[in-house]
């Protein structure tokens, strides 16, 4: 498989989530205060809910539900009430393209 157009990097808020599929795949993606695209799975794994509609700041996003923090660059919870960590993408950048390939994840 290889990496598809996720959105645009244009379209990103700073510090906001984007749910987008891929492939059947939901993907929470996120622009940090840096400008750094980051790629994670989009479900949390406390309790099936949707990350992109959680709370972003610095490089977590917080899902809104049960208050557990996923870091944006390991996938890793940061706090309870989830114990397991979500996956976290590859992302590529081309001109204003965000391109992700669900199919690759990162060794953390």
């Amino acid at each position: 498989m290889s990496a598809t157009r996720a959105c645009s990097y244009s379209e990103l808020e700073q510090d906001a989530a984007l749910r987008v599929v891929i492939d059947d795949v939901p993907i929470c993606v996120v622009k940090d205060g840096d400008g750094v695209v980051h790629a994670i799975g989009d479900t949390c794994t406390h309790g099936e809910i949707s990350l992109a509609d959680g709370f972003v700041e610095g490089d977590t996003v917080e899902c809104w539900a049960h208050g557990s923090a996923f870091s944006l660059v390991t996938g890793k919870p940061l706090n309870l009430p989830a114990f397991e960590p979500v996956p976290v993408y590859v992302v590529e950048i081309d001109g204003d393209d965000v391109l992700i390939d669900p199919s690759v994840t990162k060794e953390i």
